[in-house]
């Protein structure tokens, strides 16, 4: 059986990959996320993604095992918005979001060990976030939940509040599109990973 790898230290994408059953190990990969600022939300997923995967791919080379790489990323009026770098850019990162669209975006990178493949491919969904004044902003910022978090929110947890609704794959916003993902890995053995039928 292929091992399954998630160069990923997410605590929300291990809790997804668990939660719908794969069997797989955690392998962070340890990468420089600079990138250039002029890139596209949707190519800058991916690129990132593949970076993660081939780090560690290249760690594992020959075993018999797939790596799955993935970043995602908060949009909105053509601003990236990654993980917050203090209190005031978390304010200013919600700020922008509130009342307002945004689109997120997660990019995702499953590499072979055995051989020279791998397949990319982006989602994206939009997040609509109520009207909210400065003081619910200062509640949610309390809680400690944006400042490890893109766009400087977590759907999943106590940000789940602040959400109208979402447009799209619910679980591209919390990290990992999850059904796309396990048709992805199918194609690597020709199998769907969690075939139910």
């Amino acid at each position: 059986m292929t091992k399954i790898i998630l160069a990923s230290g997410s605590p929300r994408r291990r809790e997804l990959l668990a939660m719908v059953g794969f069997d797989f190990e955690v392998m962070p990969a340890d990468v420089d996320e600079t990138v250039d600022p002029g890139i596209p939300p949707n190519k800058l997923v991916v690129n990132l993604a593949i970076k993660k995967a081939l780090h560690v791919r290249n760690k594992l080379k020959g075993d018999n095992a797939v790596v799955i790489g993935a970043d995602t990323v908060v949009a909105i009026d053509d601003l990236i918005l990654g993980k917050p770098k203090d209190e005031a850019d978390a304010f200013d990162m919600l700020s922008r979001l509130q009342g307002r669209a945004h689109t997120v975006y997660t990019g995702v990178a499953v590499a072979s060990c055995v051989e020279d493949k791998m397949t990319t491919f982006v989602e994206s969904t939009e997040v609509f976030m109520r009207p909210l004044g400065e003081k619910e902003i200062r509640w949610y910022m309390s809680t400690g939940e944006p400042f490890d978090k893109a766009g400087a929110y977590g759907i999943q947890e106590k940000g789940a509040v602040l959400i109208e609704r979402v447009e799209g794959d619910y679980f591209t916003v919390v990290g990992l599109p999850l059904c796309r993902l396990n048709l992805t890995l199918g194609d690597f053995e020709n199998k769907r990973y969690l075939d139910r039928r």
